[in-house]
């Protein structure tokens, strides 16, 4: 094995446990309430009242169920239980199916709306759950969470996911993931989180209607996301699919590089691996891009408003990683492994909190660390992070 790669892999293994999972054992367990703390402020600062979201605790339990499947290692997995059965009792929708966007710090719903982009992670953290113990109530739950998403957000005329509706099931007049986002029918972001937890969950569970839905789901990336002519990825759509908004996410540009990559190969239709093989490579490429001199991923650029946000998220920064390693793995691209390695260079330098522990949110443009935004919170979770080590680790084993 490449020294280059032994390296890098001892030291994101390093940085795995000693840097972000135990910065989320030690600091982010609430023993008073249950599950896991709603917030730490980007000056480290705990929010013991603060909400709890679905991702942030979707994710958490992603997070050490996959460290449990490749570690082995205890704690990681007495926390993975203690994630699952908090979203099982407490974001998990009795009545009508599904599951809470936001509770209070007692477990009581606060925002009870059914965003599919939470479902989808909801899968994708109880799959994972379930691949790493073979446990059937958690594998139980992820069906019942893609019945439902088929039912009530899959749009069978034209195709695709609806964003968001009532706890009923009713629509829904702010469809909106964030404030930030445009309130439009159909988003990039919802699909490729959906692409992501479908894929998991066909790992666990060889279902036939699964298998339609996520090789639909690749098609509707490469047919109707995906712009063949710049390799970008287009954000926003209405339900007919027509792009409302011109703008370049490069961090998700990279990571679909190589999530729709892994959803063809567990897929195992080559008729579909061939045709995304074929576009892998235009998408980092058109990601990179956003690559700057000192090997950083800055976040997008909005040709309608003429703004360019140059600031260096955590996340980008981790996706950035695994799409150049996996463009390094299996196409053999010797520039990508650099690029990769760079990347992570600048995360150690710039991102990783050596002193506190886990990830800073970002960094600007003039190298100062954004401390306004969390440590820990409703979009900080350990994710992106803990994935792009535990990707290396079981890449290069």
């Amino acid at each position: 094995m490449d020294k280059r790669i032994i390296k890098l892999k001892n030291e994101v293994e390093n940085t795995l446990h000693s840097n972000i999972l135990r910065y989320w054992m030690e600091k982010m367990v609430d023993d008073e309430n249950g599950g896991f703390y709603g917030q730490i402020t980007g000056e480290d600062r705990l929010v013991p009242h603060a909400n709890k979201g679905a991702i942030l605790n979707a994710r958490i339990l992603w997070s050490f169920s996959s460290a449990y499947r490749i570690t082995g290692r205890s704690e990681y997995l007495t926390n993975a239980t203690r994630a699952k059965d908090y979203i099982i009792s407490h974001f998990y929708d009795t009545t009508y199916g599904g599951i809470y966007w936001e509770v209070d710090c007692k477990s009581r719903p606060v925002d009870t709306k059914k965003q599919i982009y939470a479902l989808g992670f909801a899968i994708y953290g109880l799959s994972e759950y379930a691949r790493a113990t073979g446990e059937e109530q958690s594998l139980s739950f992820a069906k019942k969470l893609f019945d439902v998403i088929e039912k009530h957000s899959f749009d069978s005329e034209k195709n695709g996911y609806l964003e968001a509706l009532t706890r009923q099931w009713l629509p829904i007049e702010d469809m909106r993931l964030s404030e930030k986002d445009a309130n439009e029918k159909k988003t990039m972001n919802t699909h490729l989180h959906i692409l992501e937890p479908y894929t998991n969950l066909y790992r666990v569970w060889k279902d036939q209607h699964l298998k339609t839905q996520l090789k639909n789901l690749i098609e509707v990336f490469l047919e109707k996301i995906l712009d063949q002519k710049t390799g970008h990825l287009n954000l926003f759509f209405d339900e007919n699919w027509d792009n409302k908004y011109h703008m370049f996410s490069y961090g998700h540009d990279i990571e679909a590089s190589w999530l729709l990559h892994e959803a063809a190969l567990v897929l195992d239709d080559k008729d579909i691996l061939k045709r995304v093989e074929e576009v892998v490579p235009l998408i980092e490429k058109a990601a990179s891009e956003g690559l700057q001199e000192d090997g950083s991923m800055i976040y997008e650029k909005n040709f309608t408003t003429a703004h360019t946000d140059t600031d260096r998220h955590w996340w980008v920064q981790a996706e950035t990683v695994v799409g150049y390693i996996n463009m390094y793995q299996h196409f053999g691209s010797e520039d990508s492994l650099e690029k990769a390695l760079k990347n992570w260079e600048y995360i150690k330098t710039h991102l990783i909190d050596h002193e506190k522990g886990e990830w800073h949110w970002s960094c600007h443009q003039d190298g100062t660390v954004n401390t306004t935004d969390d440590k820990a919170g409703f979009w900080k979770c350990p994710y992106h992070n803990s994935r792009m080590c535990l990707e290396i680790m079981e890449r290069f084993k």
